[in-house]
């Protein structure tokens, strides 16, 4: 017993768990709000901005209750949104970039609660999943692989190389320095932040001045905690959205009778393929059969971990499912933000192989184009007229 507690604290220890699958999600959520933030470019200050049903008022009073993070009431000035609305742009596709992860996750967190915390009722179930994963991708050592800081450790010996790294940090400090002496974080916030900044500053300190020693040795072991905490959290919180779906769904009286996926496939709103939805409704067994087995796949996901062969064929038929939702009922980016999550129980084996495929594809279309450019003739240069 003593010596499986103390290889499982080696292990928790010793290596952050997952990099595959954290990459995974980081890249999934971060594509998923960059294309929602794009398609919604020219709606934007209807949503979270000045021109929105939620006004500055309604915001304000709700804030002050609830007391929710975000940066867009420090200012009902249009400016100050836009900065903000760009701002979140650009921290999504750095954080898919895996660019200075560090300080881009804490961006595209803040970012995230920020626009939907100013417009609490303009979200959805995928809205809910990726608020909550922006808090925990900050935990995580998301960016081992397939990552620009990937990139850079290997060919500089060091993710945190370069000079753009302290001086963002060192304007997040501004920022940060600002919020906490105006008052604008509160005091959970305050001290959230401030020891995001002081970690990253030691982390940079031990890997710049003692990349060998003791203190760096410790900084390691902490950071593969917080990061396999992280994990579990994601995990235990996919599990927790299957379950209580599940088990929520059960009680209706709709999917007790088989006829829950009718309704949503009759309503106009909910029908982008209107063909396609008819086609579907009109088969009674095929309505059946799909609103009880998204019922049992939903419900039995949580107790398939425990083997591995059956929780990745329900895994497939998830993904699928929401990839089905996203073209039957109009929910592309709730869609996206499910299969992000549920990227975390993704097979080590299987991401490696498709991550060395995709490097495979890249070096053969290089060497084709290198190959093309040598095959073409020289032109000579036409004489020069008199």
């Amino acid at each position: 017993m003593r010596r499986t507690l103390a290889q499982a604290a080696a292990k928790a220890t010793g290596q952050g768990l997952g990099p595959y699958q954290s990459a995974v999600v980081r890249i999934g959520f971060a594509a998923t709000w960059l294309f929602f933030l794009l398609r919604e470019f020219p709606n934007r200050h209807e949503l979270y901005g000045p021109d929105g049903p939620w006004s500055w008022d309604l915001a304000e009073r709700l804030i002050a209750s609830n007391h929710a993070f975000t940066v867009l009431m420090w200012s009902d000035s249009a400016l100050w949104f836009e900065t903000v609305y760009a701002l979140s742009l650009l921290a999504s596709a750095l954080l898919l970039l895996g660019w200075r992860t560090r300080a881009t996750s804490v961006l595209f967190m803040v970012g995230v609660l920020s626009l939907q915390n100013r417009s609490v009722f303009m979200g959805d179930g995928g809205d809910n999943v990726i608020h909550l994963m922006a808090v925990y991708l900050v935990l995580t050592r998301c960016a081992r692989v397939w990552s620009l800081d990937a990139r850079r450790a290997r060919l500089r010996g060091s993710a945190s190389a370069g000079a753009a790294g302290p001086l963002l940090w060192a304007a997040l400090g501004a920022v940060f320095v600002y919020g906490a002496a105006s008052g604008r974080f509160g005091a959970l916030w305050t001290a959230a932040f401030a020891t995001l900044w002081a970690g990253t500053a030691l982390w940079w300190l031990a890997d710049r001045y003692e990349p060998e020693g003791e203190r760096r040795a410790t900084l390691d072991v902490l950071a593969n905690l917080l990061h396999n905490a992280g994990m579990l959290v994601i995990t235990a919180e996919v599990c927790l959205i299957y379950a209580t779906a599940g088990w929520y769904k059960i009680q209706g009286s709709r999917w007790q009778d088989g006829t829950a996926l009718y309704y949503p496939l009759r309503l106009d709103y909910f029908t982008p393929w209107p063909w396609l939805s008819e086609l579907l409704a009109g088969s009674g067994a095929v309505v059946m059969l799909l609103t009880y087995g998204t019922v049992a796949v939903q419900v039995a996901f949580p107790f398939t971990l425990f083997n591995r062969r059956v929780k990745n064929v329900l895994l497939a038929v998830m993904m699928l499912e929401h990839a089905g939702i996203a073209v039957l009922l109009g929910l592309p980016f709730f869609s996206l933000a499910m299969i992000a999550a549920d990227a975390v129980f993704l097979p080590t084996g299987f991401l490696v192989w498709a991550g060395a495929r995709v490097a495979a594809v890249r070096v053969f279309r290089r060497r084709e184009a290198v190959v093309a450019a040598a095959a073409e003739p020289a032109v000579a240069p036409a004489p020069a007229g008199r």
